[in-house]
Formats: C-alpha cells, structure tokens, sequence
C-alpha cells in the first residue's frame, strides 16, 4: 500500500503510549527514530529531498527471509515508483530482514531507505549480474579485458537519487568474487556495491557496506554529490575492496566516514591513460572532511592512478589514518597525461604508517598497448600542512619523473615521530620541486626550509565550494506494520 510523506519541523512527532527514542551515533546529520509499540514506526532523516509517495518492498513481494531472491520486486517497486517522479517524488523501505537480490537499477527522484535492521544481500550467483561495456574513460575492464558485471544498486542518466538509511547494511558477500580474482577465473570486471552514472544531485549517507566485491562506492561522469555517514568494512587483504572513488565527477563532498578496506580508502580517478586523455573529464572541486580509514596495504587518500582525464580542486581536511600504507599518495606515470593540481591537505592524525607522504611517478599498469610514452601527467601545487604522525618507518617517498618533474610541493607544521625500525634516511626524494617550513625530521634538500615563522604557508582555500552551500532538509515518514 503506498503512504504519504509529510515535512516536519525538527522536533519529533510524540506519539501516544510507549515510546523508545533512540539517537543514532556518528556523524552530524544522521536521524533520530520512534519506534512505538501501537503498530507503526516514524522515522526522521536528513535528505536533499522529501519524497511525497513511499511504500514497502513487501508491498511488491518482497520476503526478507535471505533465501527468497527479490531481484524481480526490487525491479518492480522501482519501476512502479518511478511514476511518482513528477509528482513529488517516491521512497523505497527495506524494513527489518534480509533482502536476497541481484543487481537492480534505479531511478530519478526516488530514495532507497534501509532500516536499522535492513540487510541487502547480494546475490551470489553470478547469473544474476548482467555484463555491460567497461566505461568509455578506461576502455578496458580492470580484472579482464571487456566487460564488466553491472553493480548491486546501478543508476544512469538520473537526477535526485537518494541511497540512505538508518545505518542499515549492504553485504556485498564479495569472498566469491575475491576468489575468482585470486585464481584468475574471472571472464569479466568485478561488480562494485553502488555505481550511479552520468547523474547530477546524488546522495548515498547513512549505511554500512560490508565485503563489496570490489570497489564499495563509484559515482562518475557526475556532479553535486554528498557520501556522508558511511561505514564501509572489509578484510584488510580483500583485492581492491576500495572505499570510495569519485571517478571524473565535480563538485562532490564525502564527510564524516569510516574504512576499513583492502585497498586505497577514497581513490580520486579520472580515466585511464588515452581512454581517459580522449574523454577528458576531470575530477574537480572536491571535498574529503573527518575521515577515519584503516588499510594497511593502501592509502587513506589515493589520487589516481587513473588520472588521465585530470585531477583539480581536491580539499581533505581532519584526516585520520591508523595502520594505514600511507597517508595521501600520488599515483601516476609515463602514458598517463592529465594533471593532478590544487591539493590542499590540513589536518591529518596518523598512526603507524609506512610513510607519510607518497608521491609516484612509476606506476605501470597500462590499460592496453596503445599508450603513448609522450603523454606525461603534469603534477603541480600540491599542499599539505599541520600533520602529526606516530610509528613511522619512513617519513616521504617522493618519486617525480626525470624530465617531467613534479612542482609546487608545499609541506609546513608537520611533526613525524619514526618507529623504532625506521628506515635510516627518513626522506627519500627525487625530480622534485617544492618548499617546506616546521617539518620534522628534517626534509630532503629538494624541498627547501623556509624557516619555522612560515609553518602556515602552504595553502588552504577559504571559499566555500558549491556543495557545501546545499541546505539539507529533514524529511519524515510514518510506516503501517
């Protein structure tokens, strides 16, 4: 049966008889709940839009029992929603229950809403994931050559899509997919939790994701996106179980998350060498605020090594990685082309990490043969400051590329304590060009100490982007059992 959506203020609807008030934790923005015992649940969240239509999973079929598949009635609801997109828009409820399905696609002017105690389960038969073209910015399948398996929830060409939850869960169930990869049977690219393509005005808050496949969250080609108050969880060792990877988008912040992953924790991507060149859709005006990330085989931040169409305007700030590879790394190389430019990094907290800073001119995988050894990445203006690093083994690797240095580096106020197995030299720096002020242990002779009254030199933008000018509006809801 569908429902209706009505706006209320902030303050929550007091609801007759007993009622357990319950304050999620986390991230400012996440929503409060009633659960009342006189058969029917209100739910309060903050959202870029309300929706005017709702109704159940079980209203189209749906059994949340994790045997019974429910690709079809997820299909379904959407398709049926998908009427209401003039008409104020509709909302998708997954209550309480596991959700067996497969890929499903979605639409515009529509959210998904998972409960507290909502699992999506993905589908571990492989037949139930469609295989579609590799995208045209890379132009080959990351784990084989062609396709690609279609991801768990996939949107294109959309506008207002809302992914969110009261913390709700999306299991990937991904130890298959790490297996195939491992043995190398896999005929296709490995299927990401959450792919929304050539889309504006996105927001994907509030959820945990847990053993993706592969990479957990993937927007590209988009604009106006807000990742905020995930949780994203897999084995340490799981193969390019990434985190987050804004992929040639524009104007996106991802706030307020935490990951424990297998690969890099946010990874900004652009194309991958002449596919990506030839598109030439860059990743710009980024932000990446109070981030917690554990991976120790990768980084917290990674820029590229994708890099081709271009990487701008990236602001991180109040970083915290432990046991972390690294903290922000570099990844480009000969055949690349494109530009990393503008970064500004303020305020990481970092324990235990194999270096600090890492920059790489070396990385080697190609997409093909048909790379040109002429294109080279351009890598310049890049800042950090106010850094404070424990348990390190080596402080910097900055490797340029001879005749192709990278430029404008910038690194001030930044105290690193070595572990006790550090590596004798702390820096290790090479085609490079750049300066430094109240950086501890003392940096290579190609980055310069302008002396300790410059330690807030390097910069930081002050102007707001347009993303963080989006008011967020508190959307409630009541729901029949």
């Amino acid at each position: 049966m569908f429902l209706q959506m009505e706006k209320t203020s902030w303050l929550l609807v007091v609801v007759v008889g007993v009622v357990l008030i319950s304050l999620l934790g986390g991230a400012e923005g996440r929503k409060s709940r009633i659960l009342d015992e006189s058969s029917y649940y209100d739910l309060e969240y903050s959202a870029i839009s309300c929706r005017a239509h709702s109704a159940s999973i079980t209203d189209f079929g749906g059994v949340g029992d994790g045997k019974t598949l429910n690709t079809k009635a997820f299909q379904e609801a959407v398709n049926q929603l998908s009427k209401y997109a003039s008409d104020g828009g509709s909302q998708l409820i997954v209550p309480a229950g596991q959700w067996l399905t497969g890929s499903f696609n979605l639409t515009s002017h529509f959210t998904l809403f998972l409960h507290k105690d909502a699992v999506l389960l993905a589908s571990q038969d492989i037949n139930e994931w469609a295989v579609i073209d590799p995208l045209p910015s890379y132009g080959h399948g990351r784990d084989a050559a062609g396709g690609r398996y279609i991801s768990l929830l996939f949107g294109t060409n959309l506008t207002d899509i809302i992914i969110t939850g009261e913390n709700g869960t999306i299991d990937g169930q991904g130890e298959i997919w790490w297996q195939k990869f491992h043995s190398k049977k896999l005929k296709y690219t490995r299927p990401y939790l959450i792919e929304i393509m050539h889309s504006d005005n996105i927001q994907i808050s509030d959820l945990t994701l847990v053993n993706s496949p592969s990479w957990n969250i993937h927007p590209v080609y988009s604009s106006n996106i807000i990742v905020q108050g995930i949780t994203i969880l897999a084995p340490v060792k799981s193969p390019n179980t990434d985190g987050i990877n804004p992929d040639s988008c524009t104007n996106m912040k991802i706030e307020d998350n935490y990951i424990v992953s297998g690969d890099d924790c946010v990874a900004v991507k652009s194309g991958w060498d002449e596919y990506g060149i030839n598109y030439g859709m860059p990743t710009s005006q980024l932000i990446i605020r109070r981030l917690t990330c554990i991976s120790p085989y990768s980084a917290a931040i990674a820029l590229g090594s994708e890099m081709s169409g271009g990487i701008q305007d990236v602001r991180a700030e109040d970083i915290t990685a432990i046991n972390t590879e690294s903290g922000v790394r570099i990844k480009t190389g000969v055949g690349r082309g494109g530009f990393v430019k503008d970064v500004y990094v303020k305020g990481m907290t970092l324990h235990t990490m194999k270096w600090v800073f890492w920059m790489t001119g070396n990385y080697g995988q190609h997409a093909d043969t048909h790379w040109d050894p002429n294109a080279l990445p351009e890598i310049k203006g890049i800042n950090y400051r106010d850094v404070v690093a424990e348990n390190v083994s080596m402080a910097a690797r900055l490797e340029g590329i001879s005749g192709d240095p990278f430029t404008g580096i910038c690194i001030s106020n930044v105290t690193i304590s070595m572990a006790k197995k550090a590596k004798k030299y702390p820096w290790t720096c090479t085609d490079i060009e750049g300066i430094t002020s109240g950086v501890q242990p003392p940096p290579c002779q190609l980055l310069p100490d302008q002396g300790p009254e410059k330690t807030e030199m390097c910069s930081f933008p002050t102007e707001n982007l347009a993303i963080d000018n989006i008011e967020m509006q508190r959307c409630s809801y009541r729901l029949n059992y």
